[in-house]
């Protein structure tokens, strides 16, 4: 579970590495958020350029979505989802993606929300 201070691994090409969760937006009055939900993030440590000067700037604010958690999550239908580290992706203030690819895993959830893209731009589905 993602609160107000975890650190996130930022899993797609937008430039950025590692950023800090300010807040949960997704449910009111949430302390905690899982996997599908947004959350406001700051840029910590970004990515070494290489050709072009990238976008990302220590300390730019940005919504993230959440797609793997550390601790184990139980679904209804008896599905477990655990993973290694906790996750994300960016997105602007209109919910649109930030990156063009997703690196690793997503898992199958997503097909049942408006976050659909993610399944394309994915590097596999669990």
């Amino acid at each position: 579970m993602i609160q107000a201070g975890s650190f996130l691994n930022i899993i797609d090409n937008s430039g950025a590495k590692v950023a800090f969760c300010i807040r949960v937006i997704t449910k009111h009055k949430a302390q905690y958020a899982g996997i599908g939900d947004t959350v406001l993030v700051s840029i910590k440590r970004v990515r070494k350029r290489r050709r072009d000067p990238l976008k990302m700037t220590k300390g730019k604010i940005f919504k993230a979505l959440i797609l793997r958690v550390k601790v184990g999550t139980k679904k209804l239908n008896g599905n477990s989802y655990n993973f290694l580290e906790n996750a994300a992706i960016l997105m602007t203030r209109q919910n649109k993606l930030v990156a063009t690819r997703i690196l690793g895993l997503i898992t199958k959830d997503f097909r049942y929300t408006k976050f659909i893209r993610l399944l394309i731009l994915s590097a596999g589905i669990v």
